[in-house]
């Protein structure tokens, strides 16, 4: 849920992330600092002293998005229809459908499945870009969420090495090859998408556009990914054949 990466605690100061603070493990919010409906304190008056309290789950729900409203990392409250919730939407969709994708690469042995982790760790940081709208962010925030392009170049290192093992295209290849190809094809079309809506915002200079860069690789990735598992898998992918007129 992009919210993981993105929600802030509420109040004054700079916000951060939720699970900044959850790292931390502090038993109480920094000075200055209310926690948002929901969330408690881990320790109370209450706590025998000298005996560490037990830790308190968050609650899942707020209640702060009941009027069709939710917050970026800034503070703003824009309607959830908002362009930077949908792009936030199309990245955590995309993450699911690569965790999926890995469920069924693991089953089958595959070692690339490391790199599908970190991609999915690096689209946390992705979504962390995302709720931070530039417009209205202060230096700190631009310095806690900032997107460098060292993993848009690693993408491409890896894209690299899994091209020169596979036989050239000569065909339209359809989605196919097994299970994990397929899901890899899946994932490369959800990515496709969140590009599509992460470009309007670079353009617009709401995000940095080393974001819409790794968008871009991945997908080319999940394509070379997919042929990859197919082809280690002794799996055949289906081409595109012009139907008869």
């Amino acid at each position: 849920m992009w919210r993981r990466a993105a929600l802030a605690i509420a109040g004054r100061g700079l916000r951060e992330p939720l699970g900044v603070a959850g790292r931390r493990g502090q038993s109480a919010p920094p000075h200055g600092v209310s926690l948002p409906h929901g969330l408690c304190p881990r320790s109370s008056n209450r706590d025998p002293p000298g005996r560490d309290p037990p830790a308190r789950s968050p609650r899942i729900y707020t209640r702060t998005g009941d009027s069709g409203f939710s917050s970026t990392f800034t503070g703003e409250r824009r309607p959830k229809g908002d362009r930077i919730f949908e792009a936030l939407g199309a990245t955590d969709e995309l993450s699911s459908a690569i965790g999926l994708a890995g469920e069924f690469s693991s089953e089958k042995g595959h070692t690339f499945v490391g790199q599908l982790h970190k991609v999915q760790c690096m689209l946390q940081d992705v979504g962390s870009n995302l709720a931070t709208p530039l417009s209205s962010a202060r230096e700190a925030h631009r310095k806690r969420t900032s997107f460098s392009e060292k993993p848009v170049l690693e993408l491409e290192q890896w894209i690299d090495s899994y091209s020169e093992q596979l036989p050239p295209l000569r065909a339209f290849i359809l989605p196919s090859g097994g299970r994990s190809s397929a899901a890899l094809h899946f994932s490369r079309a959800v990515c496709r998408r969140a590009e599509r809506c992460v470009v309007p915002l670079v353009q617009a200079g709401e995000a940095d556009p080393n974001v819409a860069k790794y968008l871009n690789r991945l997908s080319d990735y999940l394509f070379v990914l997919a042929r990859y598992a197919a082809m280690k898998e002794g799996k055949e992918e289906k081409i595109y054949i012009k139907p008869e007129p």
